[in-house]
């Protein structure tokens, strides 16, 4: 195949008349991969023999009434597939093989999706850049000496390199949202228990969620009609009714988004977004948000808290290699949150930290009486070059300012790409609304492309 589809109607439209087979759609994937993933190291795992039994199977029932029949897809190395090694990034996982899928992964094959491979990420999902798994780093496809973004570095890489059409990633700050934003691809961070995390290695509980990837709005919302709602599996989960759509809907900037820090092409995105959504007939207006300066403060409290829980099982009893493995990221946030929880700093630390949680998301409860979603950068910055932050942890933390607060706050957020820092890398922006209104951010970011135009495109 000369191109391939980039969207999911593309593929269905093409499988349905015969323009090609699920089989040979498979072929050009595997042959980017083939061709480019050696130098990108975005795959740590590829299933070659399953796509195409997967494939040769579509192929001969020819039904495509399936959501995803023929959509050939990639999981982020935290997501559970049976008899399919999952590492997590980690060297301790090197060799674990788990006995049975994870939901998401179960509603994606029922769905008719192809998995073609898992990806490389930041170990145990830690991280803002891509840098920190310990198989090295996953390379930009639009500038090899950029970072991806992370920490689901290699589901944006895979779409954006044309090696999977859609990608599954993890969301707990900003680890689909970052991505996403570095990559020039749409990212749908979902509410909190609107998707189900059965069968996903665990980060930090109480902010974890399934993110997904594609090319466009539509896809995301194809993916999100498919992954949504309970499972009996995960007890967070609710089958919330879908959001009432509102047909004159009111957008909010929070004036502690502009502060120092903001680069200028980032902030000049933003008003050029303001000003797209007004030209529109879409009001926007200054709204605050005060708890804004503690967002950061207060996730790298809660969030290695959990980490140094939730990490605390893998003693290498039953996985193979012990706690001498993790990488210098896992460590640290394993010696944070054992430190606030520790007797005599867990008043002062973690419980000073939930209760201004509790504030945070006062602030957007509020908010969301007047508007109906707020705008906002994802990145202070555009994308930085390989090893440019790995030496301040804090300046790395601080790429993490505008994602962290939907997470805090368990609300919905869309990534979406807008435009081209002057150096050629993608800048984007996010929605973020009410919770269980992913479908009211898929129509205002709807409304936004065909504003601008916009027409997917890979980076080779």
């Amino acid at each position: 195949m000369n191109n391939i589809p980039l969207t999911i109607k593309e593929t269905q439209e093409g499988l349905k008349s015969k323009k090609f087979s699920a089989v040979e759609l498979v072929d050009s994937y595997l042959a980017q991969i083939k061709k480019h993933n050696d130098e990108y190291n975005i795959f740590l795992t590829v299933t070659e023999e399953l796509a195409y039994e997967k494939a040769k199977e579509i192929d001969q029932l020819g039904d495509f009434s399936n959501p995803l029949s023929g959509v050939v897809t990639s999981y982020k190395d935290i997501f559970l597939t049976k008899d399919v090694r999952t590492t997590a990034g980690s060297k301790i996982l090197d060799s674990y093989i788990p006995q049975y899928s994870g939901t998401v992964v179960k509603k994606i094959e029922q769905a008719g999706g192809i998995m073609i491979g898992k990806l490389n990420c930041d170990a145990f999902a830690h991280g803002a850049s891509g840098e920190n798994s310990d198989y090295g780093a996953t390379l930009n496809p639009w500038n090899r000496e950029y970072v991806t973004g992370g920490s689901s570095s290699g589901s944006a890489a895979s779409v954006a390199a044309n090696m999977s059409l859609i990608s599954l990633g993890s969301d707990t700050g900003g680890s689909t949202r970052q991505p996403a934003n570095f990559c020039n691809l749409v990212g749908l961070k979902p509410t909190y228990g609107a998707i189900s995390r059965y069968g996903v290695i665990a980060m930090s509980s109480s902010l974890d969620t399934v993110g997904s990837l594609a090319h466009t709005v539509d896809d995301i919302e194809i993916m999100y009609d498919v992954l949504k709602g309970e499972d009996g599996l995960d007890g967070n989960v609710l089958n919330a009714r879908r959001y009432t759509l509102n047909p004159r809907p009111k957008l909010g900037i929070a004036k502690e988004y502009f502060i120092d820090g903001l680069d200028s092409e980032v902030e000049n995105m933003i008003l050029d977004v303001k000003k797209t959504y007004e030209k529109m007939g879409i009001e926007v207006v200054e709204i605050s948000l005060p708890h804004t300066k503690y967002m950061v403060p207060v996730y790298y409290i809660i969030q290695p808290a959990e980490v140094s829980s939730n990490l605390g099982r893998f003693d290498g009893i039953r996985y193979g290699n012990d706690r001498n493995s993790f990488g210098e990221e896992a460590k640290r946030r394993i010696m944070l949150g054992s430190y606030v929880l520790s007797a005599g700093y867990y008043d002062a630390y973690y419980e000073k930290a939930m209760k201004v949680r509790t504030k945070i998301i006062g602030d957007f409860d509020e908010a969301f009486k007047t508007v109906d979603a707020i705008i906002s950068p994802i990145s202070p910055t555009p994308p930085f070059k390989l090893g440019e932050n790995t030496k301040d942890p804090l300046k790395m933390y601080l790429e993490d300012l505008y994602t962290t607060s939907a997470n805090i706050a368990g609300i919905p957020s869309l990534a979406l790409p807008s435009t081209f820092s002057k150096s050629g890398l993608p800048i984007g922006f996010q929605l973020m609304g009410p919770r269980f209104s992913e479908h009211q951010l898929i129509e205002l970011g709807k409304k936004y492309h065909q504003e601008i135009d916009y027409k997917p495109k890979t980076a080779f």
